[in-house]
C-alpha cells in the first residue's frame, strides 16, 4: 500500500484509499488531495514520486503545473475586482481595453471572456510558444482579431487565450498582470503557495508534469481548419515545453499556474466559505452568486461536446453527470487530470493535483472519483 503523508479527517478516509490505490496501480506517479469545509482544511494528503525515475518523493511543498485549473484562480481575481466595484462584468471589454473594440468587438462584455463565449478561442496569427510569453504581442493580436463565431452564441474553449484576455482587463484596471495581482492581493499576504509566473528560486521543488507517451487525441490527424486544431496547434505545446524557464516564469494565467492541491483548494475555498479566506472577506455572497448565471449550455465550438459555463467556472451539465445539475457546484479541470470542485451546498472545496497526465483530453476519472467520494462522505 502506497505511503501517504499529511492528514485526513476520518470522514474522508475513502479519499486516502483511492489515492493510495491509484499510486499502487501506476495510474498516478505523484499526487496531492485537499478538502476544505467552511474554509478549513480537513484533508491535506500527498504521496508518490515527484520525478519519473522515482528518486524524489512528492513532499509537502512539492508544486507542479496545474494547467487549466489555473483558470479558476484568474476568474477569482476578476470576481474580486467585481466585488470592489472596479470591474463590471456586464460592461463591454472595450470600456477597460479600448483597442479591443477592433473588428466588431466593441459590444462584447467582460463576462463573455469569463465564459468562453467571446469568439476568441485562439490566435489567428501563427505563433511560436515564445510569442505567448510576450504579453504585449499576444494581447495586442487578440485585440485586433475578429471573433471566430458570433460572440455570445455558444462557448468555444479559450484554452490559452483565457488568461491573456481576462488578464489584460485586470492589467488595465490595476496596472498589474494577473500573476502580479494574485501575488500582491492574495497569495503573498496569505502565504499561499501558488504562482502564475513562478520565480526561478522555486524551481527546485517543481515536479515536472509528465505527458502521456501517446495521447488518445492526435491533433495532427484533424483537418487544419477545425477549430479544435486551430486552438491546440497554435502554438503547439510539446511535452517538455512546460518544463522550460520561459514557460514557468511567463504570465500565462490560463495554463501555467504552479501549486498543489492545498494551495488551489485554499484559494477556491473563499467561494465555499461565503467569500472569506483566512478571516478576510474577498467576495460578498451576491458576487459569488454571479458565478452561477449560465452563459452557455450546449455543444462547445472547440471541444465538440456539450459544456455549461457560468461566469468564470464550469457548471454541472451533460458532460459531467457525476456532478448533479441541480446542485450548486462550480468547477474546472486542467489538462491531464488536475481538478478543482466547489460544492456550495456543503461549504466544501475538493482539489486533486498530480504530475502524471492522463492521455484523455477530458474525462479523467481519478479526480472525479475523489470528488464523488468526498461528496458522499457528507451525504
Amino acid at each position: 500500500m502506497a505511503t501517504l503523508h499529511g492528514f485526513c479527517d476520518e470522514r474522508f478516509s475513502t479519499l486516502q484509499t483511492l489515492l493510495s490505490d491509484s499510486l499502487d496501480s501506476g495510474a498516478d506517479l505523484g499526487a496531492s488531495v485537499a478538502v476544505t469545509i467552511d474554509g478549513e482544511l480537513v484533508v491535506d494528503t500527498w504521496g508518490g514520486w515527484a520525478d519519473e525515475t522515482r528518486t524524489v518523493e512528492w513532499g509537502q511543498d512539492t508544486i507542479t503545473n496545474v494547467y487549466s485549473s489555473t483558470k479558476t484562480i484568474v476568474a477569482i481575481s476578476a470576481l474580486i475586482l467585481l466585488d470592489r466595484g472596479e470591474l463590471d462584468v456586464d460592461a463591454p471589454v472595450a470600456k477597460y481595453w479600448p483597442e479591443f473594440a477592433a473588428n466588431g468587438k466593441a459590444e462584447i462584455p467582460v463576462k463573455a471572456l469569463l465564459a468562453h463565449t467571446s469568439g476568441l478561442a485562439g490566435w489567428e496569427t501563427p505563433l511560436a510558444i515564445e510569442d505567448v510569453y510576450d504579453w504585449e504581442k499576444s494581447t495586442s493580436l487578440l485585440a485586433a482579431q475578429a471573433p471566430w463565431w458570433t460572440p455570445g452564441q455558444g462557448s468555444g474553449y479559450h484554452a490559452l487565450t483565457y488568461g491573456h484576455l481576462i488578464g489584460e482587463v485586470i492589467r488595465r484596471i490595476t496596472g498589474q498582470k494577473p500573476g502580479e495581482f494574485l501575488a500582491s492581493e492574495i497569495t503573498g499576504p496569505l502565504g499561499i503557495d501558488f504562482h502564475i509566473g513562478t520565480p526561478e528560486s522555486e524551481f527546485g521543488r517543481i515536479s515536472n508534469i509528465i505527458a502521456p507517451a501517446q495521447s488518445a487525441f492526435d491533433f495532427s490527424s484533424l483537418p487544419p481548419d477545425l477549430m479544435l486544431n486551430r486552438v491546440f496547434s497554435n502554438p503547439k505545446i510539446e511535452g517538455d515545453t512546460v518544463w522550460s524557464t520561459g514557460w514557468r516564469t511567463a504570465d500565462i494565467a490560463a495554463a501555467n499556474g504552479h501549486g498543489n492541491a492545498r494551495s488551489v483548494a485554499r484559494i477556491n475555498s473563499m467561494i465555499t466559505n461565503g467569500g472569506v479566506l483566512d478571516g478576510k472577506q474577498f467576495l460578498r455572497p451576491q458576487t459569488i452568486e454571479r458565478i452561477f448565471e449560465t452563459q452557455s449550455d450546449g455543444p462547445d465550438h472547440v471541444l465538440i461536446m456539450p459544456f455549461r459555463f457560468g461566469i468564470g467556472f464550469g457548471l454541472p451539465g451533460d458532460t459531467m453527470p457525476q456532478l448533479a445539475r441541480d446542485r450548486k457546484i462550480c468547477f474546472w479541470a486542467g489538462a491531464g487530470g488536475s481538478l478543482i470542485v466547489n460544492v456550495l451546498d456543503r461549504n466544501m472545496t475538493v482539489c486533486y493535483v498530480m504530475n502524471k497526465m492522463s492521455p484523455q483530453l477530458v474525462g479523467d476519472t481519478r479526480g472525479l472519483a475523489l470528488v464523488t467520494a468526498a461528496v458522499a462522505a457528507l451525504e
